[in-house]
Order: structure tokens, then C-alpha cells, then sequence
């Protein structure tokens, strides 16, 4: 699946499959878009637009994005987070040393990332 074109592969098989990943976490009410936007994180209002999957939930007072700065999986990517419906605040490598990007790899990432901010599993 990984071959698919950029869009089609996020749209088929990527979203579908972090929604059914992340219900399985316990967040049933995941909305997730596709789109061509500016980064919306503090700095970065000049760069130009890149294609971002981009999670929320609780009525928008969590939320993630997964940036992807050319329309290729195995491209740059990033990743941030902002809670409190405000605007993410720093921008994180993701999965930069990975050389061949998976669906499987791509999910892992979303899901370890969001538990790194204790907002899928408590401890």
C-alpha cells in the first residue's frame, strides 16, 4: 500500500487505519482531515504550505498534526500537538531515522507519540 500515490495512500489507508488505531485506544471520536496548509506553529507562518493529517478530539481541546513537507511518505516529516484549542507550540522531528516508511511504522509513530503526552494511556 505504501505505493500508492501520496494523497491516496493518507486518504485509503492511513487515516482509516489511525482512526481504527486510535478507537482501539479508547479515542472513538477522532476527527481526522487531510490538507494543504501553512504550518500553524509559532515561527513558521512564512514557510510555505505542506500536506498535514490532522487529529482532534474533545471538541477540538486536543489535537495532533503529522506534517509532511513533500508528498512523499518517506519525505520529511513532523509532528505536533496542542491542547486547550490553542496553537501547537513547537514542531518535533518524526521518525527521521527510519529510511523506509510503513503504514504500520506511521501508526506506531501517532501512537507512541500520543502517549508520550499521557493522552491515550495514563500512568
Amino acid at each position: 500500500v505504501e505505493d500508492k500515490p501520496f494523497a491516496e495512500f493518507i486518504q485509503q489507508d492511513f487515516m482509516p487505519a489511525l482512526k481504527a488505531r486510535l478507537a482501539k485506544q479508547g479515542v472513538e471520536e477522532v476527527e481526522l482531515t487531510f490538507a494543504k496548509q501553512k504550518i500553524p506553529v509559532i515561527g513558521f507562518a512564512n514557510e510555505p504550505e505542506c500536506w498535514q493529517v490532522i487529529g482532534r478530539w474533545n471538541n477540538g481541546w486536543r489535537q495532533f498534526r503529522v506534517y509532511f513537507f513533500k508528498e512523499d511518505i518517506n519525505g520529511q516529516r513532523a509532528f505536533s500537538y496542542a491542547e486547550n484549542d490553542g496553537k501547537p507550540s513547537t514542531l518535533e522531528p518524526f521518525l527521521i531515522d527510519e529510511r523506509k516508511i510503513t503504514l504500520e511504522l506511521l501508526l506506531f509513530g501517532v501512537v507512541q507519540r500520543l502517549n508520550g503526552q499521557k493522552w491515550l494511556v495514563r500512568n
